[in-house]
């Protein structure tokens, strides 16, 4: 066993603090339970021992009150295949590979197979809103439950984010509320951690983030959750810190073909005219990167939009980019928009 994966190797009668302190040293967001015959018994994430402090055990009792006795692990020698296989079907994002007596000898990590960092940047998905467009599909299903892909939207949004690395997720609620957070829970079975921004009013994508538990110590992201796209984030978190911004928004080309001969003139006089001619115009795409100082314009309690925050930021001389964006992307508002993303699907996320 190598001194990395030592690193993470814990016994059952270690306490829970000291299994917390394991996996924070780790970076791995797990540690690994093992016998004296060095055979993996267990496994303990990060989200383990929050459910257990939420439940009221002992942070010096013993890790054996949280740790996850049969964990999902490959035989030493299995093709790379099988781990993904694992990783994908049960949303995991690290898998330990064990001899054929049960011995530890490593760990898979989506980072390994998948070519992809864990990337601690926040990611928060507001999932809030009413969908009055989408009725009566969502007179009892948020519109982020309706599913796209056989799988509910807002499950196949975590799902691009968690493909790039992205793990750490805050999702945004109000209207029926308790449908998200009892399919989606902590979000371990998802590759995820995930805590949620209680609204109990509709505060604006902007004005949610004042209840934010803890304020970000970095650029992060905010997203709709009624959006289907295929980008590639972390080049938008670098574009965010290249171009120096308090905020980013993203943007999509937008055309509008005027249906009439459009005449030019000046002075009374005609100089041309122009036959249906097709008007271009950036528009909100509904995803956006904040700095941490941009939340010093958002008042706790008080509704606020994206727009208008980034509109304050502006004012106030700071840096607001625009980060167009040229691949998929389709807002689930209509019905007509909810069919085209359901027909679209596969072509674009498993084509």
């Amino acid at each position: 066993m190598n001194e990395a994966l030592k690193s993470l190797t814990i016994d059952a009668k270690t306490s829970i603090r000291e299994a917390l302190g394991a996996i924070d040293r780790s970076k791995r967001q797990i540690a690994l339970v093992v016998d004296d015959d060095g055979k993996l018994v267990a496994t303990v994430t990060d989200g383990d021992v929050r459910r257990g402090i939420l439940s009221g055990v002992d942070m010096d009792g013993p890790v054996s009150q949280v740790m996850h006795e049969a964990p999902t692990t490959i035989t030493q020698g299995a093709p790379d295949a099988e781990a993904r296989r694992l990783i994908r079907e049960r949303k995991l994002q690290h898998v330990p590979v064990v001899d054929r007596e049960g011995r530890l000898v490593d760990l898979e990590t989506v980072s390994d197979l998948f070519g992809v960092r864990p990337n601690d940047t926040r990611v928060v998905l507001m999932a809030g809103g009413l969908g009055t467009r989408l009725r009566p599909l969502t007179e009892t299903t948020p519109k982020p439950m309706l599913t796209v892909g056989g799988k509910p939207l807002l499950e196949q949004i975590l799902g691009v984010f968690a493909n790039q690395g992205f793990w750490k997720i805050s999702i945004s609620v109000n209207y029926r509320r308790e449908i998200v957070q009892d399919y989606f829970g902590d979000g371990a079975k998802f590759g995820v951690d995930i805590d949620y921004i209680e609204e109990d009013q509709a505060m604006g994508t902007a004005g949610a983030l004042s209840l934010l538990k803890r304020r970000p110590e970095a650029p992060f992201i905010v997203m709709n959750g009624d959006l289907l796209v295929n980008l590639q984030f972390s080049e938008l978190l670098s574009f965010h810190r290249d171009t120096g911004a308090a905020g980013t928004m993203v943007v999509r080309e937008y055309e509008h073909q005027i249906p009439y001969g459009v005449v030019r003139s000046v002075n009374n006089l005609m100089t041309g005219i122009e036959e249906k001619p097709t008007e271009r115009y950036f528009v909100n795409g509904g995803i956006y990167v904040l700095s941490p100082e941009a939340l010093d314009h958002v008042v706790a309690g008080t509704p606020l939009d994206m727009p208008s925050l980034l509109t304050q930021l502006s004012s106030a001389d700071r840096k607001v980019g625009v980060f167009p964006l040229r691949d998929y992307w389709r807002d689930i508002g209509q019905m007509d928009d909810l069919e085209a993303a359901r027909s679209e699907f596969d072509s674009v996320f498993r084509g």
